[in-house]
């Protein structure tokens, strides 16, 4: 068994979005089944869901709230993940740079200590400057002012091709968000948004399977922006939200 979720680093991948209603869920899953396994951490009796809780940097002024709702095609994310929802001793952190280019996603991680993402915390410097993701996150942070923002918490099912490993597919269920700074608050007030709802996605290169295209097709999944990180804003600061700006992310 691994430690951690598999959550692979593949350069330029694509995602792809859809919110299901729980029978629809039901049925998406069962069409997958043929063509993908489950992941380590979601296999098992009843079908196990892991945790995912993530901490998401922004300016004091929301620049990366504001680059996500007008669809500006170069952007970057900044988030620290855990896969628990308590602070351990001994657990690792992984520290997530992300680029965006239209529907094209990079994505840089890493893993660090409790005590080594603490250390950053307080201080905005990593101890250890040999790190390309951790220097590039560092960077930012200061070149842009970026603080954490919000707190993002859900229910992971994750699945993985059977055959090249090239397509994964994810299902979160009950995700909440709450405004914070730190990714372990003493207290968090969350919000839960589309009760009932399933959050669908597909995360591939540009070879797309058949069955995939299929799955779309006969589904009929319509492909939605649906950023936890903008929808987690949008509901714990609310204070700051235009009524001009659109909901559907």
């Amino acid at each position: 068994m691994l430690d951690f979720p598999i959550e692979p680093d593949v350069n330029w991948r694509f995602e792809y979005k859809y919110r299901l209603a729980y029978d629809h869920y039901l049925r998406v899953r069962s069409f997958i089944l043929p063509y993908m396994k489950k992941d380590p951490f979601t296999d098992g009796p009843g079908g196990r869901r892991y945790i995912v809780r993530s901490l998401y940097f922004d300016t004091d002024k929301l620049d990366a709230f504001v680059e996500k709702l007008n669809g500006d095609q170069d952007r970057v994310k900044l988030r620290i993940r855990s896969y628990q929802s308590k602070a351990e001793k001994d657990m690792l952190l992984r520290v997530e740079f992300k680029a965006r280019k239209g529907m094209a996603m990079e994505k840089h991680s890493t893993w660090v200590s409790l005590d080594a993402y603490r250390q950053f915390m307080d201080t905005w410097h990593w101890s250890d400057r040999s790190d390309p993701v951790l220097s590039e996150f560092e960077r930012y942070v200061h070149l842009k002012g970026m603080r954490p923002k919000v707190l993002v918490e859900y229910e992971r099912e994750g699945f993985l091709s059977r055959i090249d490993g090239l397509v994964r597919t994810t299902f979160d269920h009950h995700v909440k968000s709450a405004e914070a700074e730190d990714i372990f608050p003493n207290q968090a007030f969350f919000r839960k948004y589309y009760p009932g709802m399933v959050v669908f996605e597909i995360k591939c290169d540009k070879r797309q399977p058949f069955w995939l295209r299929k799955l779309v097709q006969e589904q009929g999944l319509k492909l939605i922006a649906n950023s936890k990180f903008a929808q987690g804003i949008e509901l714990s600061r609310s204070d700051v939200i235009r009524a001009t700006w659109s909901s559907e992310y």
